[in-house]
């Protein structure tokens, strides 16, 4: 399964999307891994050892596109002269003008994908199971329990840097900052062993969050 970073996108014929930066709404499951040395993923590309993070992402309603998301990032070192930041490896969406958007203003490798979502209360605690596949094939799942709803709301801020994607553009980052309501979480992850994000299959799962009602602005 190759991975949307590795091809040329072309914008479909009437796909437009939001002007940045982005005031997106919505909730984020995160869980931060360590890959102890480099792996080849299944379709061939290396990845180099140190500190991932992987998520499943619902942006919702008071957000200019709302859609759901998978995403893999590095963490880049300090030592490469970008400071603290992070780099989007693999990213599937299920909104076209979020891809295009994403590639075009912020140079993130998004792609298409199918996405299942379950989620339940009891008291403050959630439970939610998420699942991404794409032409039926699963490229990821995960499940978490948290008591995020219930934390007190906490500003954060962070930013990207994105190599070039093969169709051009440069290189080029964005910021990201608002608030949530974050706590600790318990998650549980599968990748599969065949899909894009095999080489997680060997990653060390260090901790995980999840930010409930976020507020973020993007770009």
């Amino acid at each position: 399964m190759t991975t949307p970073a590795e091809l040329p996108y072309v914008k479909p014929d009437g796909i437009a999307y939001p002007d940045a930066p982005w005031q997106m709404v919505g909730s984020l499951w995160l869980t931060v891994f360590r890959l102890g040395h480099k792996a080849r993923s299944p379709d061939g590309s290396l990845r180099p050892k140190g500190v991932y993070g992987a998520a499943f992402v619902s942006y919702e309603e008071g957000s200019p596109l709302t859609y759901s998301e998978l995403l893999v990032a590095r963490a880049l070192p300090a030592s490469d002269g970008k400071g603290r930041k992070v780099s989007i490896t693999d990213i599937w969406v299920d909104s076209p003008a979020s891809v295009a958007g994403g590639r075009e203003l912020w140079a993130i490798p998004k792609g298409l994908c199918d996405f299942d979502l379950e989620s339940s209360h009891r008291g403050p605690l959630s439970s939610t199971s998420w699942s991404a596949s794409l032409d039926r094939r699963p490229i990821a799942s995960a499940s978490f329990r948290d008591v995020s709803r219930a934390a007190p709301r906490l500003p954060f801020k962070g930013s990207t840097f994105q190599p070039a994607l093969p169709e051009g553009g440069g290189d080029k980052g964005a910021v990201l900052q608002g608030s949530s309501k974050a706590l600790p979480a318990r998650a549980r992850w599968d990748f599969a062993a065949d899909g894009p994000l095999g080489f997680m299959r060997d990653a060390r799962q260090l901790a995980s969050f999840r930010m409930a009602s976020f507020r973020m602005s993007f770009g």
